[in-house]
């Protein structure tokens, strides 16, 4: 709980993607956000996904909008933007946790990755956040925060990483073309680079388990991060004591990324 937090975003409204569990990056950053006074508008992707989402927000959070959007359906998107505006009248902040490739991507060489694999990656891991970042800007009247989720993997060989590697380098570099393009409406543009976390769409990784295991031994703090400590992170990037931070990546990895070898 973050009651230290409590008020630190208490007025702003934002909306939320890519929330699939209790476990979810996204979800540990709902709470945080919302536990520090934020509404927030929630999206999802399929009935069993819209489900699972009802029942995380049910209590705690039963007024927020859940809206579908699949982002490779731009009537979609649309219409989910419209409908915050209608909900909320403005934006103040975005949250992008949205990443997909096929499992047979993830596997094996990077070599033999397909070209529907490829472009599935970058559509839905990376363009994702500029077709969203685009339909919010108009909304974040007063300015705003967006905020992506990202993993090393984008710099470094990671086995087993493969395509999503080359689609979040792609989409660390589009927070900092984003954060130049929106600078100038004060729209804030950052991505978190997290440490291994035990997600839904981490068990497409092969040999995750490896991953967690690895990343706990060499982390200076001897341990794996918290979706928690994440949504902290997100809210520090959501919230006025960051105002002065646009177009960059920051670790939240329990110091893994500064290790050599």
């Amino acid at each position: 709980m973050l009651t230290n937090n409590e008020g630190l975003v208490s007025g702003k409204k934002g909306i939320v993607f890519g929330v699939a569990n209790k476990r979810s990056i996204a979800w540990g950053t709902a709470q945080a956000l919302h536990n520090a006074g934020a509404q927030i508008a929630f999206t999802y992707q399929g009935e069993r996904l819209k489900e699972n989402v009802e029942g995380l927000t049910k209590d705690a959070m039963a007024d927020s909008p859940l809206l579908a959007c699949d982002v490779t359906n731009q009537e979609e998107v649309d219409q989910t933007f419209k409908r915050v505006g209608e909900e909320f009248g403005r934006l103040d902040f975005l949250i992008h946790s949205i990443a997909y490739a096929p499992r047979e991507a993830l596997d094996g060489e990077f070599l033999t990755t397909s070209r529907e694999a490829f472009l599935t990656a970058l559509e839905i891991s990376a363009y994702s956040l500029t077709q969203l970042a685009r339909a919010a800007a108009p909304l974040m009247t007063e300015g705003g925060s967006i905020v992506t989720m990202t993993y090393y993997g984008a710099e470094k060989v990671v086995a087993g990483y493969n395509v999503m590697g080359v689609a979040k380098a792609a989409l660390e570099h589009s927070v900092r073309y984003l954060a130049n393009d929106l600078g100038p409406r004060n729209v804030r543009v950052n991505g978190i680079s997290a440490g291994p976390i035990q997600t839904l769409s981490a068990r497409g990784v092969a040999d995750f388990s490896t991953m967690l295991k690895h990343a706990a031994e060499r982390a200076p703090l001897r341990r794996n991060v918290l979706p928690s400590e994440v949504g902290n992170t997100a809210l520090f990037l959501c919230s006025p004591l960051s105002s002065g931070i646009t177009g960059e990546v920051i670790y939240v990895d329990c110091g893994y990324n500064i290790m050599g070898i």
